[in-house]
């Protein structure tokens, strides 16, 4: 038996995560903090982030369902790192007055996601999926 079982069930919680805290960021203006988006319109912008979410969602999912095995481990080693400088990120800009993220909730996404992230590319990396 191989173990991609366990190492897609890691990658598949990495990207619920920041799913999960896409939807959160919507509740929490995310694009306020977004270097163009936080130049528009409260209004516009809200609809610009979530709008652009759905071609980002497709080529994820596109990129994860590929028939190369190259790609795919690729891809989710880079949500992986992603997932961890993303936390890094919201840690460095948590002082940033337009900065909603501090809920525990949304903190459990943010950091939950970096942590599954690490586990991931840890799995991935001592079964020998290397790119």
């Amino acid at each position: 038996m191989t173990p991609r079982w366990t190492d897609d069930r890691a990658f598949y919680a990495v990207l619920a995560l920041l799913l999960g805290h896409e939807l959160d960021a919507v509740a929490r203006h995310e694009w306020r903090l977004l270097p163009v988006l936080r130049s528009l319109p409260d209004g516009v912008a809200g609809r610009l982030f979530v709008a652009l979410h759905v071609p980002l969602c497709l080529s994820l999912f596109a990129l994860d369902a590929s028939s190369s095995d190259r790609t795919r481990r690729r891809f989710r080693l880079a949500v992986d790192a992603f997932a961890v400088v993303h936390a890094g990120l919201h840690v460095w800009f948590g002082d940033h007055p337009d900065d909603e993220f501090d809920a525990p909730s949304s903190r459990l996404l943010i950091h939950g996601a970096a942590a599954a992230g690490l586990l991931h590319g840890l799995l991935s990396m001592r079964n020998g999926e290397r790119s």
